[in-house]
């Protein structure tokens, strides 16, 4: 690319460039030498550094004619899986239901009908009194 310049790369990179702002992938360096840009950065982790060149090769597997870049990272250990809150789960109490039987239905085991209990205890007082038409979390 003959007379090559920083925001005609910029433009061509940016889905890489905003992916790097999205996984906060610190941008150390970024400028024009010659016809190529050259990038380094730093990842927190391996596996954000692979995203960050499996975008650049999407854009151009032949990204060598116009990039170098360098993206170093601090850790080879992914980083964690975001917890995700437990799902919420309401069982409605019909005609025959016991907390057991409704315990053996989602868990398995009819003895764990304390935890539905538990979960429950702004609504029941007693684990024998459920009555048709109450809405039960399951936890």
């Amino acid at each position: 690319m003959a007379n090559v310049t920083s925001e005609q790369m910029k433009l061509k990179y940016r889905s890489a460039l905003d992916l790097m702002s999205t996984l906060k992938v610190q941008l150390k360096n970024l400028h024009v030498q010659g016809d190529k840009m050259v990038l380094r950065a730093v990842a927190k982790t391996k596996e954000d550094a692979n995203k960050v060149w499996d975008q650049i090769k999407r854009v151009d597997k032949n990204f060598s004619r116009d990039l170098m870049a360098e993206i170093s990272f601090l850790s080879d250990k992914p980083a964690p899986k975001p917890q995700t809150a437990p799902t919420l789960r309401i069982h409605k109490v019909v005609a025959g239901d016991t907390l057991s039987r409704i315990a053996k239905k989602y868990y398995g085991k009819a003895g764990d009908y304390m935890k539905i209990f538990e979960a429950n205890k702004d609504k029941l007082k007693d684990p024998d009194k459920i009555f048709p038409g109450q809405e039960l979390i399951i936890p």
